[in-house]
């Protein structure tokens, strides 16, 4: 047995840490699981605290007495009925039948009391008896001179004589046959507890449909770009008053059959629980669960929408390079207005779509266009002169400081999503509206083919203008190639804003000027610009320069070494990046693999040789490796004949390898600099791949990518409706879902287990703030001018969606007990029943529960006996009366 202190703190058993070990072990043929269940405490070096006597009580027995733990919200029954800190019990394992025989039980209790006569043990141990849900149990204690016996009674309906306090005492009384005249007083606790289930008088939790918006008649329905929040139903079931009065003794208080004093009003002490709706349903975990089904689908968007529908789509967005020279084919040779090309793109989005009939699509036509537009808001043509590239819809996040932009920033990097207000991010939130409002899978594999339609036209009207600006920049080239210097000066400066008709800007055609590499052979002449090359007599001019390196110069001559200007690598995504390593990964590691992978991985290597030879006439490999790598270019200082100190270098062993790939790479190359190149990243060639995967895209496929920019949503909007309710264990929970969402959604396989899990996690945060505001509405903060009630019962609130149990200040007296009173007042009025002896207590319906705790110390069996603890716990319900005494003897003589 462990050693306590003598007494366990006030609220000790409720904010304490409840442990339990178990082992299995055989009785005869039976097997049965002992189950150790303890109080962990700290141990305390002042041995003063503690009882040391030989002949001291066990102390369970001192537990039986003590009165600073009475009806604990939270603990064993055991703990609730006797008020121990440690026991022990033992009942039948699992798949064995219950023990109902009467000797069976009588063979057990003996068992255990020779076990515990023979260890010395002094914790209670039980023996649980009968069907499992009767929660019966009988035991014993022992300690040096005295034993506790444990005895249940448990019925279906309470006998009418004990209906009352009266009628326990007498049961008490009876069952400790003490003969002492006058018997020693009774202590007596008493709580009563009511339950409020109907919240009727209370709006409804979610705001009535809108049936002017494009969701209308939808609950919850709300605009793009954002997320619904919130409970379709109640999602606080029931409210529980604990009205208690702690320290009464017989004669004080009087309830009997005829008359009581117990008025829940009056008692010096409240306490609050709630019971929420198990999973209530709510919108925002509608929503995520929804989407996330998507996700484990099989059909493709073939099987989904129909093999004719999707094939006479395809005939229109076939070939995507060959639509683009279609548009760019010539023409003639009179001048292309920017009007014109409007229309042939217009046009050209009109044929892509002229088979598609509206009756067949799955998603509602005024729905698709509006979501296209939300999507794509520059693709409004607008009759008025505004631009409409300038109207950009408004944020979901509104205005927002530095600090939280900053902070979203780094939200969507942890996150593996995209920025808020992105068009990834806006389709995703699109997807998820499509799927639980208008028309589930069919209407999002509806969506995502014409999102990729939306993608192709954008690509064709984005390169037909880059075609069109850059065919014109090679007019004006040659123009101020023929006009001499000075004209070809005025005519590159004004190249970008040259009109192409009267009051058109050029700027409006694109966004960006090296959509191309263009190799215009020209250019050294147009700059008008001659290089020190050229002075000095080289056959070969320097191209490409971007500045000297430092104080190098070239080994070969007394030439400053250059840096050239070269071309950006390729980006590579990650999943590209994962298929190049797959690919690597297969060629082996025999020689010529390994030659093979470095020729595949040389592009830029080539590149990078060709800008370096044409920035640096007459340059060696060494002069190359010197600035690419300069680890392979071993130096060290030597002494000539003359005494001088000579820096000498040569490359490294690695490079002098026969058959090194650098060494043939440098054999190769031609000075070429990198506007002449060929491209390392193809953006025609890559966007069509892009293209073509995206078209081929099954349902689950598309929506898993989707799915952490929906989560990532669902967070913000967790953050932002938590910040109203200010609920700190939410906001922990919070912080800790973004660090897990953070480790999973970056593993390219996605666990769909883990993910469901966490999206249940998201599930529980949306319920308890919404059970948090319906707690507020319900005791009306926020609706008073009293500064100081509304930020107690804010605490208050708060602490009742974290703790089990709540004590109400000042009772039914108190700002939280006048509210608590008038919830139960409105929802008596709307019952019909019969008005109680008192209007005091015409407020409260019948109690749900009564428990009514007897103490007293006697002594047993004989009046010269010592006086041991004597306990009775009784719980009156409507269908069950249960008794559980704990009755101690004096077993010195006897």
């Amino acid at each position: 047995s462990n050693i306590y202190e003598n007494r366990a703190s006030t609220g000790e058993y409720t904010s304490g840490t409840w442990e339990e070990r178990s082992q299995d072990i055989n009785f005869a043929d039976f097997r049965f699981s002992i189950t150790h269940h303890f109080l962990q405490q700290e141990y305390v070096e002042d041995e003063g605290k503690y009882k040391t006597e030989e002949d001291a009580f066990p102390l369970a027995m001192e537990d039986l007495l003590c009165m600073n733990n009475d009806f604990p919200p939270r603990a064993h029954c055991l703990v609730r009925w006797y008020g121990f800190r440690e026991f022990l019990v033992i009942s039948p394992g699992a798949n064995c039948e219950a023990i109902i025989s009467e000797s069976k039980c009588n063979l057990l209790l003996s068992s255990i009391s020779i076990s515990l006569a023979n260890s010395g043990c002094q914790v209670p141990m039980f023996v649980q008896i009968q069907q499992r849900w009767r929660r019966m149990f009988a035991g014993e204690c022992q300690g040096p001179g005295v034993r506790t016996d444990f005895e249940m009674v448990h019925l279906r309906k309470v006998p009418s004589q004990y209906n009352h306090l009266s009628g326990l005492l007498d049961i008490f009384k009876s069952k400790m046959g003490c003969t002492l005249s006058p018997l020693p007083p009774i202590n007596i606790a008493i709580r009563f507890t009511y339950v409020l289930q109907d919240w009727q008088q209370y709006s409804w939790p979610q705001q009535p449909p809108d049936f002017d918006t494009i969701f209308g008649g939808e609950v919850g329905g709300v605009e793009f770009g954002k997320l619904p929040f919130g409970a379709c139903e109640e999602p606080i079931s029931e409210l529980h008053l604990a009205t208690t009065w702690p320290h009464l003794t017989e004669g004080i208080v009087v309830d009997n059959d005829v008359y009581s004093d117990l008025d829940p009003l009056q008692a010096p002490h409240w306490s609050v629980r709630v019971r929420a709706v198990e999973n209530p349903q709510c919108l925002l975990g509608d929503f995520l669960m929804e989407f996330f089904k998507l996700c484990c689908t099989k059909e493709s968007t073939e099987d989904i929408l129909g093999r004719g529908l999707t094939d006479e789509e395809g005939k229109d967005t076939g070939d995507i390079s060959s639509a683009l020279s279609k548009l760019t084919e010539p023409a003639a040779a009179a001048p292309i207005s920017k009007l014109s090309v409007s229309n042939m793109v217009h046009n050209a989005r009109k044929h892509i779509r002229r088979h598609r009939h509206i009756d067949e699509s799955p998603l509602n036509t005024d729905v698709l266009n509006s979501i296209l537009l939300y999507l794509f808001p520059d693709a409004a043509v607008e009759k008025s002169s505004e631009n409409p590239r300038n109207k950009v819809p408004q944020s979901s996040t509104g205005d927002k400081t530095n600090q939280e932009k900053d902070s979203d920033y780094n939200l969507y990097i942890q996150l593996k999503s995209a920025p808020s207000d992105s068009l990834t991010y806006r389709l995703a939130l699109c997807m998820s509206l499509v799927n639980f409002y208008h028309g589930g899978l069919r209407a999002v594999a509806h969506l995502w083919q014409e999102f990729v339609l939306e993608l192709q036209f954008h690509f064709c009207s984005h390169m037909l203008n880059c075609c069109i600006e850059r065919k014109r920049a090679r007019d004006e080239a040659q123009k101020m190639k023929d006009g001499g210097k000075e004209s070809t000066r005025a005519s590159t400066a004004s190249t970008s804003t040259r009109e192409v008709s009267p009051g058109k800007s050029w700027d409006s055609w694109s966004d960006s000027d090296d959509e191309f590499f263009e190799c215009l052979s020209d250019q050294g002449e147009m700059d008008g610009s001659h290089t020190e090359g050229e002075k000095n007599g080289s056959k070969t001019k320097p191209d490409g320069r971007l500045h000297p390196s430092n104080n190098m110069t070239l080994l070969n001559s007394t030439e400053p070494l250059y840096i050239p200007i070269t071309q950006e690598p390729a980006p590579m995504t990650e999943d590209l990046l994962e298929e190049q390593s797959e690919v690597l990964a297969k060629l082996g590691t025999s020689a010529e693999g390994a030659h093979l992978r470095a020729r595949m991985q040389s592009a830029c290597l080539l590149s990078d040789m060709e800008s370096f030879k044409a920035a640096n006439p007459g340059c060696v490999l060494e002069d190359f490796v010197r600035w690419y790598s300069p680890r392979d270019y071993v130096e060290e200082e030597v002494v000539d004949e003359k005494g001088n100190v000579v820096v000498t270098g040569e490359l490294s062993a690695r490079m002098k390898i026969p058959g090194n790939m650098w060494v043939e790479a440098w054999e190769t190359t031609r000075a070429i600099p990198a506007r002449r190149q060929r491209r390392l990243f193809d953006d025609t060639k890559e966007a069509e791949k892009v293209l073509h995967y995206l078209a081929v895209q099954k349902p689950a496929d598309f929506t898993l990518h989707l799915l952490p920019c929906l989560l990532h949503a669902a967070i913000l909007k967790l953050k932002e409706e938590e910040s109203f309710e200010d609920i700190p264990s939410v906001k922990k929970v919070i912080q800790q879902t973004l660090s897990q969402a953070s480790k999973l959604l970056h593993h390219p396989n996605h666990d769909y287990k883990t993910l469901e899990e966490f999206i249940n996690q998201l599930m529980t945060i949306e319920t308890v703030i919404t059970q948090a505001r319906s707690l507020k509405a319900k005791f009306g903060i926020g609706e008073g001018d009293n500064w100081n009630e509304t930020e107690e019962l804010k605490t208050f609130v708060s602490t009742l969606l974290e703790e089990p149990e709540v004590t109400v200040l000042g009772a039914g007296q108190g700002p939280a007990g006048s509210i608590i009173h008038r919830l139960f007042v409105n929802s008596q009025r709307v019952k019909v029943y019969n008005p109680p002896r008192s209007s005091s207590m015409s407020a409260f319906p019948s109690p749900a529960g009564r428990e009514f705790l007897l103490r007293t110390c006697v002594p047993q069996p004989a009046p010269y006996s010592k006086a041991l603890p004597q306990r009775l716990f009784c719980v009156l319900m409507k269908e069950e009366f249960r008794l559980a005494g704990a009755f101690s003897s004096d077993t010195s003589f006897f």
